[in-house]
């Protein structure tokens, strides 16, 4: 399954949250050194109850929009 994510880094709190089509993604991690994506990861894997192993990002990876894999 592909999801559109927009990311909002140095949130105060973490979470998902749909909005329309796209699934809004806080971290509180910054955006550097790759930090928000891990934690994006985490949080989409938790959200959709699959192994972190099976959330890819396939587009996005220097932007606040991404295209995610989620499942095999």
């Amino acid at each position: 399954m592909l999801v559109k994510v927009r990311v909002v880094p140095r949130a105060r709190r973490e979470g998902v949250t749909p909005e329309g089509e796209v699934l809004v993604v806080r971290v509180r991690e910054p955006p550097e050194g790759g930090r928000a994506n891990r934690r994006v990861v985490e949080l989409l894997a938790r959200h959709f109850g699959v192994p972190r192993s099976q959330v890819e990002i396939v587009r996005g990876h220097r932007s606040r929009e991404k295209l995610v894999r989620v499942g095999e």
